[in-house]
């Protein structure tokens, strides 16, 4: 008997020809929704095939014997690759990098050539024939159309095809080692189920509220969206003023789509992570009964793994959600726009493992105009590929519709309007007024005084530093901030706070940077927004009499006289809005105005500036994977522990304690643990951080993870009055 894996803890080995049988048979399946079963197939029959050679096999044995002892496994991926090459080509990219990761087809072609190389593969061939009854296809294998069309449509394809095999793959092995866990896996309800839940949760929720042009509008949104659930799967664009009810729509359509049309989950992707948790609370109380909790909607993100619980229910949970994020095997989910298209965009096994879910899915973008302009030539051009070929639907969802027909590779893209006449309702609904004062500037001790006039206010910047000058100057020991200064679990518990002083008609005076511009739900008397690009002007005034309770909210707009600008894009689209004011009639409650504010960006800006379609096209995986970074990964993660110690738990100190100890003995999961550790780290720049360094103010725990050992103060932008006990500031 020829094995696959050694003993598993009731000392059972993996037959080899058995796991390459359920493999092939998983990914054909996963394969299927995107016509791509054949390949899937014999790409799983064939990826172990190296495992045959008896080096491997002696290998396998050396593990059983010495346990405890570290043994050099044998490179198996190259027998299956060679074997590919001669019956299906575009396989031995898969089986090659099933381990390894996609690499580029003349980078294998190399290694598979190798005269040694062939030796070895022929050997393992030799013994796998005998093993195996049908080897080999006897037809021709079919490619779905969709590989014919161009370069570009083919690398697509392999992405997701290679996303078959390795959840394939890893789903078998887990079976085998830890058959516990593939039980976790279980999925607790399907879609019907949850469209019933859904649709009751949404008539409660309606059920005796004040009916008045905001409750109006959402119904008529709500409306629009089950109407437009019946045409056919495509891309559809939901252009709805802020706090026109799009979260609670876009699910409603999606759910009621995807029954129609038999697609199989949804996936939400927004753009920062306080959103998603607000969206995916959301949904949890829309979706999750009680003994289901945790179980439905998947959150994942970094910052998914928080700790302030310790009970068995939450465990299980968590043990749920940990498996689910491998393969997005969840009726919901709820990501970020960076975990979407970097996964998307990837070529190692573990980021590529859950692509073949975005087949036959209903993919909401929320808040699509914060997609970045410099990569969107690849991004729209993936969502077309996965319309166009996959039974995949996308929803363009925002207030602030982007003009993406300027994009080259989307221009010929017809987008459906969920909501007939979208321009409608903005004029129906202008909840604002703006006031435009950029000249001359105001320093930041005029613009304190017009906060400081406001009872309830939101001041919003465009930098960091900004901010720490702006609060300097506000001198208001009562007021918060909130910025990416703050680890996710604190701004958390910043916004908690602000919306209990709005609920309850307290002082509430809010600096704050763009974090809190795209879909969270606040609603302020007044807001105060420096100049910058107007998508994000708007994005801010949306926080501004959200609930239509007064007559007209008020929205001014100040040029600072210290301010900064971030560089790149930023820059360019706030000179564009610049230039629109300087025309006249400038009326940000204009859809238009947004849309030829975006066209003049898109125009402006290179939207595909580290040329990844040209990559792409040569099939080079790991390059297109280098260069597609939504963030700056030039930054350093820091363990905000004295935050902990002020605003947190007794439990979520001990856990981050034990998580920080953990990783510095080198634990063997780190990664995992690392995410868990997410909610409480800012990221600096390298080189603050190597000052920090200098100054004995960091601890490190793993490369590029570090524990901050000074205040909470000043040099992070929290200054000693923030730390009041009395005060959430940040």
């Amino acid at each position: 008997m020829v094995y696959a894996h050694s003993r598993n803890a009731a000392g059972q080995r993996h037959a080899l020809v058995d796991h390459l049988q359920v493999v092939a048979s998983l990914a054909a399946d996963f394969g299927r929704p995107f016509g791509a079963e054949q390949i899937g197939y014999w790409a799983g029959l064939w990826h172990d095939l190296g495992k045959f050679h008896p080096d491997f096999q002696s290998y396998l044995l050396a593990c059983e014997r010495e346990p405890n002892r570290a043994h050099k496994s044998p490179g198996h991926s190259a027998a299956g690759a060679c074997f590919a090459l001669d019956h299906l080509e575009p396989a031995a990219l898969l089986i090659h990098g099933h381990h390894a990761g996609l690499q580029t087809p003349s980078g294998i072609s190399g290694v598979l050539n190798d005269a040694g190389t062939k030796a070895v593969a022929e050997e393992a061939l030799s013994q796998a024939r005998r093993a195996i009854t049908k080897i080999e296809p006897s037809d021709r294998i079919s490619f779905p159309d969709c590989a014919a069309r161009d370069r570009r449509s083919a690398e697509m394809l392999l992405r997701l095809v290679f996303s078959a095999l390795i959840d394939a793959d890893r789903l078998d092995t887990e079976r085998h080692f830890r058959p516990d866990v593939t039980a976790e896996r279980t999925v607790s309800a399907d879609l019907s189920v949850l469209w019933d839940r859904f649709q009751r949760y949404h008539r409660r929720r309606f059920e005796g509220t004040r009916q008045d042009s905001v409750a109006d509008m959402r119904q008529t949104v709500y409306e629009a969206c089950l109407a437009a659930a019946e045409r056919r799967p495509g891309i559809f664009r939901l252009a709805v003023p802020t706090g026109g009810g799009k979260t609670l729509s876009a699910m409603a359509f999606a759910l009621r789509h995807a029954l129609r049309h038999g697609q199989e989950r949804v996936i939400v992707a927004v753009p920062f992570i306080s959103i998603t948790e607000q969206t995916a609370d959301e949904y949890r109380k829309a979706l999750e009964p009680a003994q289901e909790a945790g179980r439905v909607v998947l959150e994942h993100h970094s910052a998914a793994d928080r700790l302030e619980r310790d009970d068995e229910d939450y465990r299980t949970a968590a043990v749920w959600a940990r498996l689910a994020a491998e393969n997005w095997d969840a009726p919901v989910v709820v990501t970020t726009t960076v975990q979407l298209f970097e996964s998307l965009f990837a070529n190692r096994p573990s980021r590529c493992r859950k692509l073949h879910r975005l087949a036959r899915s209903v993919i909401i973008l929320d808040e699509a105009q914060a997609l970045p302009p410099h990569l969107l030539r690849p991004v729209l051009d993936g969502l077309q590929e996965l319309a166009a070929h996959y039974g995949t639907s996308v929803v363009i969802s925002t207030a602030t519709q982007p003009a993406f027909e300027a994009v080259p590779d989307f221009a010929s893209v017809r987008a459906l309007d969920m909501v007939p006449d979208p321009a409608g309702l903005f004029a129906g609904l202008r909840r604002v007024d703006y006031e435009w004062h950029i000249d001359p500037p105001l320093s930041w001790g005029e613009v304190a005084g017009l906060v400081a006039d406001q009872r309830q206010a939101l001041l919003v910047v465009n930098t960091k530093g900004d901010a720490l000058a702006a609060l300097d100057a506000l001198d208001d020991p009562a007021a918060l901030h909130l910025s990416t200064l703050l680890c996710s679990a604190h701004r958390r518990r910043v916004i908690d706070e602000i919306k209990r002083r709005l609920l309850a008609g307290e002082p509430c005076r809010v600096v704050s940077t763009q974090v809190i511009e795209a879909g969270v739900d606040l609603d302020f008397p007044a807001v105060l927004r420096a100049m910058g690009p107007l998508d994000s002007i708007i994005q801010a005034a949306g926080r501004c009499n959200r609930e239509g309770h007064l007559p007209q909210g008020h929205v001014l707009v100040f040029r600072p006289a210290e301010g900064g600008l971030p560089t790149g894009s930023y820059r360019t689209a706030t000179d564009i809005t610049g230039t629109l004011l300087g025309r006249g009639g400038l009326d940000p409650n204009d859809p238009a105005m947004a849309r030829e504010y975006f066209r003049l960006l898109f125009q402006t800006v290179d939207t595909d500036s580290k040329q990844i379609q040209d990559r792409r096209e040569h099939f080079d995986y790991p390059e297109v994977a280098r260069r597609f970074r939504m963030i700056d990964d030039d930054t350093i993660g820091l363990v905000v522990t004295p935050y902990l110690t002020r605003c947190g738990s007794e439990a979520e100190r001990r856990r981050v304690r034990e998580l920080v100890e953990q990783l510095r003995q080198g634990h063997p999961e780190a990664r995992l643990l690392r995410r868990r550790l997410e909610p409480y780290v800012v990221s600096v720049f390298a080189r603050k951080a190597e000052e920090f360094e200098r100054k004995g103010l960091l601890a490190p725990i793993i490369p590029g993870l570090y524990e901050w050992l000074g205040d909470y103060d000043r040099v992070l932008g929290i200054t000693e009055r923030d730390l009041d006990a009395d005060s959430l500031v940040v």
